[in-house]
């Protein structure tokens, strides 16, 4: 990206023109189908891309200054923002917003319940493919994508009570040193079958379902992966493996598939253990690794030797020793935790009813963060240093079409 690049060109690298004037045409193609059933809308007119844009600008912005209800943009509170509120009248906004589709109706073919989104998380994907090489460390996990803690504290019970729960799971795999997110997964709750979300949260294999779906354009890449105690097993590593992708998990007797892994490792010793200590058992290129600090701590890997010394450094205690792929693992996962405290601000703060609303939106913020990531990697960051707040700020100017170019401070 040249140096005069603005935040503009950085999220259409993953959101382009082409996918914001699909959004048009569905949506005017929803509106029309919606009149024709249900009787004619006297105040509606048909979107244009310019509206479109400035329609993705207003809820990106509640991302920035984190207002509970979009509307709020127009109101006389505190949240009211009167420079961008008059590129559009409130009442055309809602009108948008009543209509607005990805895709405005359902094939013959398709069973998928994210129908309405999947064609934009195909394009976003391939957007991220071909806008980054990730390192060869890499995490899969859920990112932190709750209620703003703002919100949870000021509002009250009938308010929270209101709230739906989400029907969905967001899974990821992310790259470790910039925090860029390479693929996204979203599992359904449909209902409350095997397949459901709270089946994901307590059967290991489900969670190995969602690893491979997260992995399968990672094969012959030599990526390093690390996982939580819930995807991390023996079968699902091995497996990996065949595919020249090395892995490094935690391992909970309790939330992980402990298939065919010793039980001498994972029965805590009868005999008192000194900090640092550990055990290892190995199985051809796998090791299994329990280590001490104030518990057990019990690691599976094929990435790293076991015989390599690493160290954790506390800043009461001083240096712990272990082996090198427990200092990894710490090390990569306190990044992931640092983005996430970071980045996971910035999410839309827009809570719509419907599921593919939802991820969509979700996506949006995903991908405005993506392109920050790429911004900071490039030479326009050192022309104008912009904030992650700043940044997003100048995407919302640009998308509504406002030519102030200088950052906010």
């Amino acid at each position: 990206m040249p140096p005069s690049a603005s935040a503009m060109d950085f999220f259409q690298l993953f959101v382009p023109d082409n996918v914001l004037k699909n959004m048009v045409v569905q949506t005017n193609m929803y509106a029309k189908k919606y009149q024709e059933r249900f009787g004619s809308d006297g105040a509606w007119v048909e979107v244009s891309l310019a509206e479109m844009k400035a329609f993705l600008g207003y809820m990106i912005s509640t991302s920035i200054y984190h207002c509970e209800s979009v509307l709020s943009i127009w109101s006389s509170g505190f949240y009211s923002n009167r420079s961008i509120a008059l590129v559009m009248s409130q009442a055309r906004f809602e009108k948008i917003l009543k209509y607005f589709h990805v895709v405005a109706f359902r094939s013959s073919q398709t069973t998928h319940g994210l129908y309405k989104v999947q064609p934009f998380l195909d394009s976003l994907q391939n957007g991220f493919d071909s806008a980054f090489r990730p390192s060869q460390t890499q995490v899969l996990h859920e990112p932190l994508i709750d209620e703003d803690p703002v919100f949870i504290a000021t509002c009250t019970e009938r308010e929270l009570r209101k709230r739906k729960k989400r029907k969905f799971s967001l899974w990821v795999r992310q790259c470790s040193s910039t925090g860029f997110i390479i693929q996204i997964y979203v599992h359904l709750k449909e209902g409350g079958g095997p397949d459901g979300l709270d089946a994901l949260k307590n059967k290991p294999q489900l969670h190995s379902l969602v690893a491979k779906s997260l992995c399968r354009n990672a094969a012959g890449k030599n990526y390093i992966i690390f996982t939580g105690p819930s995807i991390t097993s023996l079968t699902l590593f091995e497996e990996f493996e065949k595919q020249e992708i090395y892995c490094c998990g935690l391992l909970s007797s309790r939330k992980s598939d402990c298939t065919g892994l010793p039980l001498s490792m994972l029965a805590n010793p009868a005999t008192p253990q000194s900090r640092g200590q550990y055990r290892i058992k190995m199985k051809g290129n796998m090791s299994l690794i329990c280590w001490y600090n104030k518990g057990h701590f019990r690691f599976l890997t094929n990435a790293y030797s076991p015989v390599q010394q690493g160290v954790i450094i506390k800043r009461k205690s001083g240096e712990i020793p272990c082996p090198l792929a427990v200092e990894a693992f710490a090390a990569h996962l306190s990044y992931i935790c640092k983005y996430d405290d970071k980045y996971s601000k910035y999410f839309i703060s827009h809570k719509p009813n419907k599921t593919w609303q939802q991820v969509f939106w979700f996506a949006i913020s995903i991908a405005i963060n993506n392109a920050y990531i790429l911004y900071k990697m490039s030479d326009a960051y050192h022309v104008k240093r912009y904030s992650r707040a700043q940044f997003g700020e100048r995407l919302v100017k640009e998308l509504l079409g406002l030519e102030d170019t200088s950052p906010s401070h």
